[in-house]
């Protein structure tokens, strides 16, 4: 069996390195990922992918990478369950091995 995936997207907000009680770092980002093909408008969807990120990936990615810069996560997917409000959902997120910084975002006149 195999269980392997590769996204390029851009990141959708800054990310937050964060400790486990075992010490263990770990970071999330969403990855903003536009399809290859146009909807019944004529327009490109984009998908809004979540990806976990555990320890020298993620202190390298939280340093090196923000909003706005294409990467390219490989990792494998992952399902999970969680309750909201006393609701059930189920949802996905890729588990990443490796991020490979592909681009950063070019500044603002502003900044």
């Amino acid at each position: 069996m195999m269980n392997n995936a590769v996204v390029v997207g851009r990141i959708v907000r800054d990310l937050e390195l964060h400790e486990t009680e075992n010490g263990n770092k770990v970071a999330e980002l969403t990855l903003a990922v536009p399809r290859s093909f146009k909807n019944m408008d004529g327009q490109y969807d984009t998908d809004f992918l979540p990806c976990k990120l555990w320890r020298g990936v993620a202190e390298t990615t939280a340093e090196y990478c923000k909003k706005g810069d294409l990467v390219a996560v490989k990792g494998r997917l992952q399902s999970r369950s969680y309750e909201e409000n006393e609701e059930k959902h189920n949802g996905i997120e890729l588990i990443a091995e490796r991020v490979s910084f592909l681009s950063t975002r070019k500044p603002e006149a502003d900044e």
